[in-house]
């Protein structure tokens, strides 16, 4: 059993009521569902690097200035480099541009 806190023993001592810390519940029989993922993100993982914010910064607007996502910027990048090394280019864009 828990020592009581000088702060709730000084409370008990001048007659004030202490509530009783709760009981901690029992784990759900099942897991939780998984989260719902739109459709578009199930099939793929994320690529997760790390880049000055400048790099970032002129990529967003970049991407901006030709009305595309940053996404589709880095599919595009990645695919010149695949070709660069003779790779099937797999990264799959939304615009042809």
């Amino acid at each position: 059993m828990k020592k009581p806190s000088a702060l709730e023993s000084a409370l008990r001592n001048s007659g004030a009521a202490v509530a009783s810390p709760p009981l901690p519940e029992a784990a759900p029989a099942s897991p939780l569902p998984p989260r719902s993922q739109p459709a578009s993100r199930r099939v793929t993982k994320p690529i997760t690097v790390h880049f000055p914010e400048e790099v970032r910064r002129q990529l967003k607007s970049m991407a901006a200035e030709e009305g595309r996502s940053m996404e589709d910027m880095v599919a595009e990048a990645l695919n010149l480099l695949f070709a660069r090394h003779r790779k099937p280019e797999l990264a799959p864009r939304k615009s042809s541009n």
